[in-house]
């Protein structure tokens, strides 16, 4: 019997042990709370569409890249896109009238539940995160995304480590979004999303 309880004694330390081991470590939810997502979506899946949506994605992200090229953290990048709103506006609409396209378009800052994504090089968990939408027509086809802030659309895989720790977020953060095949960070990234869920951050 004496055998059996310190069998099951050793097992729960174990396994405690295990859990805060992959746990996330506070601060963890700024992979949520501290970044802004790009969602341009196209009017539909015709090709000419989704080839224009490509054009107003490249206009758009010429203002917001120009507009934010000073800001320190999310505060100062969510102030710099709102004030660029119009520019971004205008942008996309001039692509779509020199293509001769007539669809309306649609700039909005808020928030927007995400699927799991994964980009070159890191995952991102499936949540509620600020999103620019630029929605083109009646937004029926393909969409393309991105990270805004940090600065990840157009920054080489090489350099992203650095954009990442500069917008303050610690390696252990930047670990799990780029480490989720191993076990530990795989486990991480699952309770990140299950903690996510509980605060009312729901998977689209």
């Amino acid at each position: 019997m004496k055998v059996k309880v310190m069998v099951c004694m050793c097992a729960s330390i174990l396994a405690a042990f295990l859990l805060v081991s992959v746990l996330p470590v506070h601060g963890e939810e700024k992979i949520y709370s501290d970044m802004i997502r790009l969602h341009v979506i196209a009017a539909s899946d015709s090709d000419e569409d989704q080839a224009v949506k490509l054009q107003v994605r490249d206009a758009v992200l010429e203002v917001v890249e120009a507009s934010m090229e000073n800001v320190k953290n999310q505060e100062e990048a969510l102030a710099a896109i709102e004030a660029a709103n119009d520019e971004i506006y205008t942008a996309a609409k001039s692509v779509l009238e020199r293509e001769g396209f007539d669809y309306p378009v649609s700039v909005e800052l808020g928030l927007e539940n995400y699927p799991e994504r994964v980009y070159e090089g890191f995952t991102l968990p499936a949540g509620q995160y600020t999103s620019l939408r630029v929605i083109i027509g009646g937004g029926e086809g393909h969409n393309w995304w991105c990270v805004l802030y940090p600065p990840l659309c157009t920054t080489a895989a090489e350099d992203r480590e650095q954009v990442f720790i500069t917008a303050g977020f610690t390696d252990e953060q930047y670990k799990t979004i780029t480490e989720t095949k191993q076990v530990k960070y795989k486990v991480r990234f699952k309770v990140l999303e299950i903690l996510a869920s509980l605060f009312g951050i729901e998977e689209e």
